[in-house]
């Protein structure tokens, strides 16, 4: 294990949030701010004022590791695929660089959340995880060995948007995604995609919230829903299964906390997965929203 602490930050829509572990991985610094959305050099100083932070509590120049949204394209070197789009399109890594002096290492968030929970998580010890987050989007990543894959085109884990594998009648062609495709798994696996399926039960207009609280209360309607969101999850992770083959296959966002979900999915997955038996493991994330700036962190960890 390194000598150095380790910094990580978490370059989200809504907050920025910085951490800072010690050579044996403990936290000694944690401090977040507002994004400054909309504003690419604000947001720049922003980080640059958090890491500025960490090295004064923890008495050192410590390694930086970037959690961002998107990716930064292998063929241009600029940012792609970003929900905070005032990013796409700029030189995120080299203005980094330039602000902290010194080498700057960045991932996609999930990647980030995956390789947090594979190093000292719900997956640790296991070499292949398969990182899910199941919010307002379906993120996924995925980590070999402690080492987070990024890809040929950056897209690793990007799960989300293939087409939901092995399709009921009437999830065909399924909901037009933003990504501008029909029936990715991401329009039905995101939370409107559980207030979807919802209404398809025969309820009105809840929140996703809502409905895992009711399913919690024995609501029929919302168990309904609940079972239809189960059964999707199963397929769609049973495609991942039988690509990757991932030891642990981890949940986190907002949607982790069904916990029926836990049950249900491995119960139907073995259905579609090409294997006589099924020793994958679904798992709740250990270090729950801190998973991101932690897994940022741990990007240096050669």
């Amino acid at each position: 294990m390194s000598s150095r602490v380790r910094i990580g930050v978490d370059l989200g829509g809504t907050k920025i949030e910085a951490i800072a572990l010690d050579p044996a991985g403990l936290e000694i610094f944690r401090h977040r701010v507002a994004t400054p959305r909309g504003n690419y050099d604000a947001t720049v100083d922003a980080v640059k004022q958090l890491v500025e932070l960490a090295d004064r509590a923890s008495g050192t120049h410590g390694t930086v590791g970037i959690g961002m949204p998107g990716a930064i394209s292998p063929a241009s070197g600029l940012v792609k695929n970003a929900n905070s789009t005032w990013l796409i399109g700029r030189r995120l890594r080299e203005d980094l660089t330039a602000a902290l002096d010194r080498p700057v290492r960045l991932e996609n968030d999930a990647n980030c959340f995956a390789l947090s929970e594979a190093t000292d998580g719900a997956a640790a010890g296991y070499d292949v995880v398969f990182g899910v987050i199941l919010g307002t989007g379906t993120g996924g990543g995925i980590v070999v060995r402690r080492h987070a894959l990024g890809g040929a085109n950056a897209i690793a884990g990007e799960w989300g948007h293939n087409p939901l594998p092995w399709p009921h009648g009437d999830e065909c062609p399924g909901p037009l995604c933003y990504c501008g495709q029909r029936g990715c798994i991401e329009t039905f696996l995101c939370g409107e995609g559980l207030v979807r399926a919802y209404r398809a039960s025969g309820g009105g207009e809840r929140t996703a919230q809502d409905v895992a609280a009711a399913a919690s209360d024995a609501d029929p309607i919302a168990r309904a829903a609940i079972d239809l969101y189960a059964s999707r999850l199963a397929r769609a992770l049973a495609g991942v299964i039988n690509v990757l083959d991932p030891h642990v296959i981890v949940l986190g966002g907002g949607l982790s906390n069904i916990e029926a979900l836990y049950e249900r999915a491995p119960a139907l997955w073995s259905k579609w997965v090409f294997s006589d038996r099924v020793d994958t493991r679904l798992a709740r994330a250990q270090h729950g929203d801190s998973s991101g700036v932690r897994g940022a962190a741990w990007l240096w960890n050669d």
